[in-house]
This record gives structure tokens, C-alpha cells and sequence, in this order.
């Protein structure tokens, strides 16, 4: 009998957390701009599914793990698309799922973040990742921004009774970087309440997550 033939070594897989991070910004910027439409939900959606496989595919777990997880993203985010381009996916369920989507890749992104610096310390795409982190509180509460807008009596803002998902998104980064323009403040209660949790969330986070990664990584630089 012959012997069978040495199984190629796998092939580590290289943290692209700048990538996730680029492409949640341009999430962001989309999300700016974009009408209130089922193409721009499907392209939202699209975005956000791809920030998810490049997550997922760039993890460092097995090849094979990563291969089929990402094969599964991908062919749920078609599919999801899909149904949103084509009316199937009504506005509310394409919502929720893509608050999912959102709430999941931070997690994701976090557990990377930390296994990252645990064997490599703080480089550039910790950093990124980090960042990325970021940038998705803010379009989360973004989405619970527009929640509290669907459920709730009367006008979320005092300046606007409808307004598009385009506009939440520009106040919540208003808020998260307590930069407060004042075109957009919030009417009720639970929306005071929300927009001081996003202020102390982006606040804390830049102060300690953010904060001590850069100190770490410019410091590791000047010691080189």
C-alpha cells in the first residue's frame, strides 16, 4: 500500500482589521447619504455583511472553520439582499436583521482585538480594529435611535417630525463625539436618556480602549 500523500500545512490566517475598519466607514458615509429606499437598504446591508466576512474570514481560527463561516455569511447576506432589493424583506425586518449584523461584528471584532495584542501587542490593526469598534457603537445607536423614533409618541427630535434614517445616523455621531451642533436634539425623556449613555459610552471608550492603545502603539514605535 502507499503511503498517503503529507497534508499541505494550513495557512495562517493575517488579522485585516484596517479593511473591516475602512469598511465600516464607508457604511457610515452611505448611511449619511443615502435615501430612505429598499437599493440603499440592500446596499447598507451589503456593506455591513462584508465588514462581517472579512471579520470572520481574517479570525485566527481554522482554515477550514473560517472557510465555512464565511461561505455561510455570505450566502445569508445574498440572500438577504436579495430580499431587500425585491421588496420580499419589508423596511422593519431588513432593520432588525441589520442591527444584528451590527451588534455582531463588534463581538466579533473585540475577541480578535484581544487575541491580536495578546500574541502580538498593540499594532496598527488592533488599533484599527478598535476603531472599527467605534464607529459601530455609533451605528448602533443609531439603530436605537430609530426604535425609540418607531415606537414611541409623537417626534424623536423637537426640530423635525420625519425624518430619514440618514439624519439618525448624523446625530448619533454627533452625540458619540459630544460635538452637539444643535440642529437635531432629542424631544422626549428616553431620548435625553439615550443620547447621555451614547456621550459617556464614546467618551469612556476613547479615554481608556482607545486612549491606551495609541499610547501603547506610538510607544512601542518610539522604543524601535
Amino acid at each position: 500500500m502507499t503511503a498517503a500523500s503529507p497534508r499541505a500545512p494550513e495557512r495562517p490566517a493575517q488579522f485585516r482589521y484596517a479593511a473591516v475598519f475602512l469598511i465600516v466607514l464607508a457604511l457610515l458615509v452611505f448611511e449619511v447619504l443615502s435615501p430612505d429606499a429598499s437599493w440603499s437598504r440592500a446596499v447598507g446591508f451589503a456593506f455591513a455583511a462584508l465588514a462581517l466576512s472579512v471579520t470572520v474570514a481574517t479570525s485566527r481560527q481554522r482554515e477550514e472553520v473560517r472557510r465555512a463561516r464565511t461561505f455561510a455569511v455570505a450566502i445569508a447576506a445574498l440572500l438577504v439582499i436579495v430580499g431587500v432589493a425585491t421588496g420580499v424583506l419589508s423596511a422593519a425586518v431588513t432593520y432588525v436583521i441589520g442591527t444584528v449584523v451590527l451588534a455582531v461584528i463588534p463581538i466579533a471584532l473585540a475577541g480578535g482585538v484581544i487575541r491580536l495584542i495578546g500574541q502580538d501587542g498593540v499594532t496598527l490593526q488592533a488599533v484599527a480594529g478598535a476603531l472599527a469598534i467605534y464607529l459601530l457603537i455609533g451605528l448602533l445607536f443609531a439603530s436605537a435611535i430609530s426604535f425609540v423614533a418607531a415606537v414611541e409618541h409623537g417626534s424623536y427630535f423637537k426640530q423635525a417630525s420625519d425624518v430619514g434614517n440618514g439624519v439618525r445616523v448624523y446625530y448619533s455621531f454627533t452625540v458619540i463625539t459630544t460635538t452637539g451642533f444643535g440642529d437635531y436634539t432629542a424631544a422626549h425623556s428616553v431620548g435625553h436618556a439615550l443620547a447621555v449613555l451614547e456621550e459617556l459610552t464614546g467618551q469612556l471608550y476613547l479615554v481608556t480602549v482607545i486612549g491606551i492603545l495609541v499610547g501603547n502603539f506610538v510607544g512601542r514605535r518610539l522604543t524601535k
